[in-house]
This record gives C-alpha cells, structure tokens and sequence, in this order.
C-alpha cells in the first residue's frame, strides 16, 4: 500500500476536525416536536460532487527532428527535446510535465514515459508509456493519457424513525469516513457533519437553497461543491447503475489484450455459486454500516477469463490502485533481470552493489549480510516495520523524508539479524530493490518496468508512482488494469509464461512462490507473495497471492488452475477486506471449481 495515501485520509480527518471546532456545537436533540421542525430535512436525498485537479496537459504530442534539434508540441506548448546517449528529454515550463523516451532502432517508433506534475489526491507523481509512430519523415506523433487526479464524494442524508437527520459518506478513492454514520445540522446556511463516534470526523459548509448546491470543505483540495442526484446519476455509490435487481452471467469479451476467454461451462465451473457471489455484491444497499465495497472481480481457469465484472463505476480500461499488491512485481523485476544476465543472485549481497553501500554496511556487521533474497521476503533485519509507528523504518516516516529514500534506508539501525524465519513488514526493503536493479541492470525502473513486464504481458495502460528522487516506487501503488493485474496471477500459474511466450523462468516462479519466512501464525511468505491454505468441505488447497490495502488480490490455487483478481476501495479497513479471500474466495469461487 501507500501510507502516504493512508495519510491523506488521517490528515483530511484532522483537518476536517480542526475546522469543525471552531464552528458552534450541534444543537442537542430536543425531542420530537423539536425534530419535526429540523430544518436540516432539507438536506435528506442523495448528494455527490466530484473534484478533478488536473493534469491539464494531456493528449497528442508530437516529436519533430530537423537539423536545429527536436521539437515537442503538446497542450499548446511546444518546446526543444534534448538527445543525450540515446534518451531524448524535455521539460515543460512551470512544472507541467516531463518526457523521457528513445528512438526504436529501426527509427519506426518512440518509445517513452509521460511524467506528471505531482497529483494533489495523494501527493506524488506518476509514470504513464507513450508509444509514438511517424506521420511522415523525422515527425512523430502519440498520445499522453496521464492518471486523473480526481475525488469523489457522495453523502447520503436520511430521517431516521425518530426524526433525526443523519448521513454517511462514501469515497471511492480514498474511502474518507469509512461509511461511517454522521448527525446533520443546518443552521441558516451553515451546514455540519459530525460522526456519530466518539472522537469522529466532522465535516462544515454551506447550503445554497435556491441553487440546490451543498458545498463542503476540503481545504487544502478547496471547496467541494454538492448537488442532488437522482439513483441512476450516483455511479460510484451504487454496485451497478443502472440497478440489475437479477444478475445474468455472461462470457468475457477477448479485446486483443491476450486474453482468450471462456464461459464457466467450457472450463468445468458451476455457474450458480459465481452467480450468488455477484448478485450478493448487487444487493449490497450502501448506508453507514461499513461493507465490503468490490469494485472488481475477474476469474480465469485453464489460462482464460471466465469472468469480468465491475462495481461502483469502475470498468476495464480504468486502472485501478493495487496498493502493496504491486510489490510483488519486484521480485519479479529481479527474477527477470537475473534471467537477462544482470550481476545478481538472490544471495547477493546488498551493501556492496550500491555505491557507498560498504561504507555504510561498516555500521554493523550485520549489514554486511543482508542479501537480496532478505529484501524479498521481509526478513532484513533492518528496523522496518510498517506495522509500528515509532519504527524509523515505517513507510510513513520514509515518505516524510525529501528525499534520497534509498540511502535513509541503508542508514536505519538494525532490529533483527538478516534472514530470521519471522518476517517483519517492511515497504521500504521492498523499494530499496529499486536501488539493486537500477545498479545492477543502468535502467530507469519505469523502463525496466515497461520492458521486462507490461510489454511482454501485453499491459494497455499503467501508471506508476514515483519517489521524490524521480525512480520507481516499488513499495506499491502501481496504477493497472484489473485485466492486467491478473495476468500476474496467470504468469506465476503457467510457471512464467504468457500466451505462449516465456517472461520468467519456472524456476524464478517456484522459488517465489515457495515458503520463505512467517509473517504471522498462518501466513507464510515467499518473494513478496502471502502463502495460504483455504478449506472447502472436505479438501485443503495451498493459495497464494498478491495483497493490497482496500482488497486488491491477485490470488493463485494451483491445483484448481485458477487464478482471481479483486479490486476494493475498503482502505484501512482490514477486517472487512480480508474476507475477501477467507470467505468469498472459499465459499463461492474455489465451491464452483469442479476438480
């Protein structure tokens, strides 16, 4: 996951309570007669505003070369590229964008990466492919789709049975108030929200009768501007909008993505487990009772998609947040770079591959031992534990620092010896292998990335985030398809290959996804992939899996052949998403799979 994200989400509850305490207190309930005449029953219906903070600069760039250099024209700016060893760059004025890219060999394409100006929702920047083909002799032209920057709020405001007036919140992007239940009070044009919890968010603004408009405060995002919406216009709230009252199974489209696809009957599945799990996530009515909130759910058997469907206005060509779940593409980054050749061995000595890295391994012998295999599997021993706030190695604190995060985390004290059987959760090992490959491999990350994985799994679209130093971050957060999120389920299942072409070796696959370390009673983990046993009657099937904040899963059963992606937005709240996997997954999906 992200905790900068995570962050986001505490920071706007304190803000929100900052500001609300400065606001007069709610008026105490004053019995019926009193809430008969609440005038905030004027507020009771459906409310939702969305926010989208750019990028501005988005669509087609064009790359010219004539004997004064090259030229870039994009949003109406048009600036010099600069040429050096082989990477053409360039910048836009005032911080609006980057591009960092090269000229295929045979002159035929550009192939490069889109940078965008750091999102406000969030607070990093973020790596999207661009592909460029000629339009004529020495012009080129593509097109820059960088990742929205957007927030959404709905807030849904009800007269309960005894009149009073209460709301509760949802937010698809960063789940803000967790579904949580908030008393309303309006009074003149004052409006505020405050949880019913103990110690709860509270939200103020302003009710604009005549204009029908509920405008709260986000600060730092500004003011965010409400207005009613019928059923059918509140797209994320709903599971599915229009409402499907009666689901009706139906076989995936193949688009040219590399996915053959299949019904449930061609690939031995019961059709009436997999329709009372989707119809389950149908009913799902949204109120202040926090529930499980599935955006995605997509399953393959025998190497093709069975089934495809999105909730709560997602769709397939949206990529989704994977949160942590993308930290298992960084062992496979390893895993490819050692079968292309680099200098690298899971055994491999970290300290040493990095410049200064001996120097700083002389800090404590035990340094000196950490290899990259240690950083895989979380057992380094270095004090990182995103688990613990007062760790100098949670990944809230690496995000805090400005930057060079690889080398704050070579300085972090020792905790542990390397290699312990118990692993420590630990975000920032995971991202220091950025620092390896890029040593190891001279590569920019997002091009190893887009080289090693996205091109050879036949990715659409990614975007991925960046640290301040202008790399990869490979502790998660990665930007994907839910269609090209479980092709990482289906790679691992085929032993490393791909519609018929090798990515990884066999032998890379089952060394990650072989047990390694505990992480906690239950829970073993391999190189960045969680180990489980799952019971179905009478049987025990081995699960393994890529697992992010919110519900995003990229699970494997091995001996049923299937693969199954979920995409969430319950973020930070575990209990809820964890069900997923110990109760959907078992109950519904692995019932369905006929051995």
């Amino acid at each position: 996951m992200r905790p900068s994200l995570l962050r986001l989400s505490l920071l706007l509850a304190t803000l929100f309570q900052e500001v609300a305490l400065a606001q007069p207190a709610a008026t105490p309930d004053a019995g019926p007669a009193s809430r008969s005449a609440d005038p905030a029953k004027a507020l009771v219906g459906i409310w939702g505003g969305e926010g989208t903070y750019g990028p501005e600069v988005r669509g087609g760039l064009t790359l010219v070369r004539d004997p004064g250099g090259w030229r870039a024209s994009i949003g109406g700016f048009t600036v010099p590229g600069v040429l050096e060893k082989q990477t053409l760059t360039f910048t836009l004025p005032g911080g609006q964008g980057d591009f960092r890219g090269s000229l295929s060999p045979d002159g035929k394409r550009i192939l490069g990466h889109w940078i965008q100006p750091r999102i406000q929702v969030g607070g990093v920047r973020y790596a999207t492919p661009v592909e460029l083909r000629p339009l004529q002799k020495d012009v080129w032209r593509g097109s820059v789709t960088p990742l929205e920057d957007r927030f959404t709020l709905y807030l849904v405001v009800q007269e309960m049975p005894d009149g009073a007036i209460h709301a509760f919140v949802r937010n698809p992007e960063k789940n803000l108030g967790r579904q949580g239940a908030f008393r309303v009070s309006l009074k003149d044009d004052a409006v505020q929200l405050v949880e019913v919890r103990s110690g709860g968010m509270r939200f103020t603004g302003t009710y604009d009768a005549s204009a029908e408009k509920l405008s709260l405060n986000v600060l730092f995002l500004g003011t965010l501007d409400l207005t009613r919406r019928e059923r059918d216009q509140a797209v994320g709230l709903y599971p599915r909008t229009p409402a499907e009252p009666v689901y009706t199974y139906r076989k995936p489209i193949a688009d040219g993505d590399g996915w053959a696809t299949a019904s449930l009957a061609d690939v031995a599945m019961d059709e009436a487990p997999i329709r009372a799990l989707v119809q389950g996530i149908l009913d799902t009515t949204p109120g202040p009772t926090p529930t499980p909130l599935i955006e995605g759910l997509l399953i393959a058997r025998h190497g093709k998609l069975v089934v495809e469907e999105y909730f709560h206005g997602q769709d397939s060509e949206r990529p989704h947040d994977l949160r942590s779940a993308s930290k298992t593409f960084a062992p496979m980054l390893v895993g490819a770079a050692i079968d292309q050749g680099a200098k690298l061995r899971p055994e491999s000595p970290v300290y040493p591959l990095l410049p200064g890295g001996t120097a700083l391994a002389a800090q404590d012998p035990r340094k000196a031992r950490i290899t990259v295999e240690h950083l895989m599997t979380m057992t380094s021993g270095l004090a990182c534990d995103d688990n613990d706030d007062s760790s100098p190695g949670n990944e809230n604190t690496l995000q805090e620092q400005p930057s060079d995060w690889y080398t704050y985390t070579l300085n972090l004290p020792m905790a542990r010896e390397p290699g312990a059987d118990a692993a420590v959760y630990c975000s920032a090992g995971m991202h220091l292998l950025g620092a390896v490959l890029h040593q190891t491999t001279g590569t920019w990350l997002p091009e190893l990335f887009e080289r090693t994985v996205a091109a050879p799994l036949q990715m659409r679209r990614h975007h991925i985030n960046l640290s301040p130093d202008g790399d990869a971050y490979l502790g998660g957060g990665l930007y994907l398809r839910p269609r090209d999120a479980l092709k990482l389920g289906q790679l691992y299942l085929s032993g490393g290959i791909w519609n018929g072409r090798r990515v990884i070796s066999r032998r890379w696959v089952e060394r990650s996804t072989a047990r390694h370390a505990e992480m906690s009673p239950g829970r073993t983990y391999g190189y960045a992939w969680w180990r489980h046993e799952l019971k179905v009657g009478g049987r025990v099937y081995a699960e393994y899996e890529a697992g992010g904040n919110g519900g995003q899963y990229v699970m494997v059963v091995p001996e049923l052949d299937l693969a199954v992606a979920f995409t969430g937005a319950n973020y930070s709240q575990f209990a809820l998403w964890k069900r997923f996997r110990e109760e959907l997954l078992p109950r519904y999906i692995l019932a369905a799979a006929r051995p």
